[in-house]
C-alpha cells in the first residue's frame, strides 16, 4: 500500500501546478487563449489540482495558516469540476492574474518555513 501523500506533499503539488501556469502565461494573456484551445483547458486542470490538493490539506495544517483563503480555493475547484460547463473565462483569468502570483508565494513559504519532521508527527 502507498503511504499517504501528507502536508508537505499537497503543497508542492500546488507550488508546482501554479508555477506551471504563471511560466506559461509568462509570454501570453489569458485573453489570447480561446475557451476552446488545450491550453486553456491545461491551465483550468491546474487550478483543479490546485484546489484538490487544498482540500487534501489537513484541517490542522489549515487552522494553522488561516490568512490563505482555503475554502474559496476548494470552492473554486469544485465549481471547475461539477460546474465545468459553466466556467466564465474571467473567473480563469482572475485566478491567474490576481491570485496566483500570492497564494504561491504564500505555499513557497510555509514549504519552507515550516519544521517538517516535527510537523508530520502532530
Amino acid at each position: 500500500m502507498r503511504e499517504p501523500i501528507r502536508d508537505k506533499g499537497r503543497l508542492e503539488h500546488m507550488k508546482t501546478a501554479i508555477e506551471r501556469v504563471l511560466n506559461f502565461m509568462e509570454k501570453k494573456s489569458i485573453d489570447d487563449l480561446s475557451e476552446t484551445a488545450i491550453e486553456y483547458y491545461g491551465i483550468v486542470k491546474c487550478i483543479e489540482i490546485v484546489g484538490e490538493a487544498a482540500y487534501k490539506l489537513t484541517p490542522l495544517f489549515k487552522d494553522a495558516h488561516p490568512d490563505t483563503p482555503w475554502s474559496v480555493i476548494e470552492k473554486m475547484r469544485h465549481v471547475l469540476v461539477h460546474d465545468y460547463y459553466q466556467i466564465e473565462k474571467s473567473e480563469v483569468k482572475y485566478v491567474v492574474e490576481d491570485d496566483f502570483s500570492s497564494l504561491y508565494e504564500q505555499i513557497s513559504h510555509y514549504l519552507s518555513d515550516t519544521n517538517w519532521e516535527e510537523w508530520e508527527k502532530q
